[in-house]
């Protein structure tokens, strides 16, 4: 069974969302601020966090933050407050989605299953190539590291997956909205201008020359490709 841990201090809240994920077969496990929480999804093993951003002891931006340190576990945030939005997409925090207060409890569900299916799908695919190499950009499919020339690049979870989905389809172009479902998913709350937001991001880290850039190559009006011709290919 699915493992979800919940991050939520309001009681009712939590028991609401814990009774209908364990009706759709899930394990659900509680926290009630956001210290305990952080300290359970660093110490056991789940295939989904969902997050709520005001917490006591430690807000869930903070806690979203060092989960994304070092793991790629799926996070959807839960916010009452339209600012909130704002600042979870637009912080680059690291979160995969994010809902408000109130929501339907069958559409959380749907959201859980569909971000889990989508992480399911990349990690698979993730085991199939240990390294791809492409002139000095290097991808370590096993350690999810990306290095330039030497030096480790820092990437958030969502950026990482872009750019391995590319990378391990080099030279093929892909609409923007094909790019969107296959890395946030249908049930994703966003518009394309999502991917844009973020290959502009993933340019910014890798590229010597961001507004000419050589790996993630814009074809107007169709989409982007990933260049492979940079002296090298997949080992």
């Amino acid at each position: 069974m699915k493992k979800i841990l919940i991050v939520e201090d309001d009681i009712l809240a939590a028991e609401l969302e814990k009774d209908y994920l364990e009706a759709s077969d899930f394990t659900v496990t509680v926290s009630t601020n956001g210290k305990d929480g952080l300290s359970l999804a660093q110490n056991e093993c789940f295939d989904l966090i969902l997050l709520d951003v005001m917490l006591p002891g430690m807000s869930g931006f903070s806690v979203c933050k060092e989960i994304r340190k070092t793991m790629n576990t799926p996070i959807i945030m839960v916010t009452a407050r339209k600012e909130d939005i704002d600042k979870i997409q637009g912080l680059g925090l690291g979160a995969d989605d994010y809902v408000t207060k109130p929501f339907s409890p069958g559409e959380l569900v749907a959201r859980v299953k569909a971000h889990i299916a989508v992480h399911e799908r990349l990690m698979g695919s993730y085991q199939s190539t240990k390294i791809l190499e492409f002139g000095s950009l290097i991808i370590n499919t096993d350690s999810h590291i990306v290095t330039v020339d030497g030096q480790k690049i820092d990437l958030k979870r969502k950026e990482y997956e872009l750019l391995y989905y590319l990378a391990s389809n080099p030279n093929t172009l892909f609409s923007k909205e094909e790019l969107f479902e296959k890395i946030w998913g249908m049930e994703h709350i966003g518009t394309t201008a999502t991917v844009t937001v973020h290959i502009n991001r993933i340019r910014e880290k890798i590229e010597k020359a961001p507004s000419q850039p050589q790996y993630i190559q814009t074809v107007w009006g169709s989409g982007y490709k990933f260049c492979a011709d940079i002296g090298g290919g997949d080992l």
